[in-house]
């Protein structure tokens, strides 16, 4: 199983740049990029924390795939 995110759509949509919100999350732009790239899974707590800045249900930006 893997976890797909749709970050970035939902970051753009906002007008945020990864660097925004990187600073809104506590993280680096680095870690935003590769959570959009999809070589970084968060924890419970920046997905979470990510959702709440982005103003969407954590369902819609994250899912879960069988492989």
């Amino acid at each position: 199983m893997q976890v797909i995110n749709e970050v970035q759509k939902w970051r753009k949509k906002r007008g945020l740049t990864q660097e925004e919100l990187a600073e809104r999350v506590d993280v680096s732009r680095k870690t935003i990029g590769s959570l959009e790239k999809g070589n970084y899974t968060p924890s419970l707590l920046l997905g979470l924390r990510i959702a709440e800045e982005l103003d969407v249900d954590i369902n819609e930006i994250f899912q879960l795939r069988e492989d």
